[in-house]
């Protein structure tokens, strides 16, 4: 079974999933950041493809991805880092990027490559479901690779619905229709949304992304979903400069409990 699969098959509720960008803050961060989230409790990671042009990304995430390649990040060199991350690391790990670098790299290759590495999922936004389902879906079921694709508060009923059933893993849920960002709230227009979803009964779990930020975002979108990602958040903190192992399990402790300490 594949990670994720087995990710929500044991935990049912509060799945905490963190976002960060490869090669951010300095190079060679990424393992020493997973095994980190790992300790602190984190449900599973989203390793970020650095890329030039970022459409999808806010501030926060466009700068981590501008000082990642700075630092000499591709996917060559991500790939090498991740030789055996599954000795020490066991909880799902995704790949998420834009379509630009894979080409370059090459589909079947990057998808033979992630397999041979431990990664079990990847996200692509700028991905059309449809693209994915004549042109590659087949190969990332070769590979056993799950593809999660994303939906967003506009998107119509019957198209979610085609789109949950070509996903794997988890649907993700665009919890707002603009680039990433923390959030103070979670919006009255978003709880519809939610509930809306919830309500469809799809056919695979879903976490909601974009604007989770705090304790109190993580625990809005958990009663509506069966947990949330964060990513510029994270980042963030990261970029502050401090120790990486205290930040990251204060930082855990403060989406998990509100508390730090």
């Amino acid at each position: 079974m594949n990670r994720i699969d087995q990710l929500f098959a044991e935990r049912e509720k509060e799945i905490l999933s963190i976002y960060l960008t490869a090669g951010y803050p300095e190079l060679d961060d990424t393992v020493t950041i997973l095994r980190a989230l790992q300790e602190h409790g984190a449900d599973m990671a989203e390793i970020g493809i650095p890329f030039s042009d970022p459409l999808a990304d806010g501030p926060v995430i466009q700068h981590s991805s501008q000082v990642a390649l700075s630092n000499g990040m591709s996917l060559k060199v991500l790939f090498s880092q991740l030789a055996g991350i599954r000795e020490t690391v066991r909880m799902p790990l995704l790949l998420m990027g834009y379509l630009n670098p894979i080409l370059q790299f090459g589909v079947e290759d990057f998808l033979r490559t992630s397999r041979e590495t431990g990664i079990d999922g990847v996200i692509i936004p700028d991905l059309p479901p449809w693209e994915y389902e004549s042109a590659y879906r087949e190969i990332f079921d070769r590979y056993g690779i799950c593809h999660s694709l994303l939906v967003t508060p506009h998107t119509p009923e019957d198209r979610i619905r085609r789109i949950a059933r070509l996903s794997g893993g988890f649907l993700y849920l665009v919890a707002d229709a603009a680039t990433t960002g923390a959030r103070a709230l979670v919006k009255g227009h978003q709880v519809e949304y939610f509930r809306r979803i919830r309500e469809m009964e799809l056919p695979l779990p879903g976490l909601v992304g974009f604007g989770i930020s705090s304790h109190e975002t993580f625990v809005a979108a958990c009663e509506y979903a069966r947990g949330a990602i964060i990513g510029s958040a994270f980042i963030e903190m990261l970029g502050r400069g401090d120790p990486l192992e205290e930040s990251i399990g204060s930082f855990i402790r403060m989406i998990r409990s509100g508390h730090q300490a």
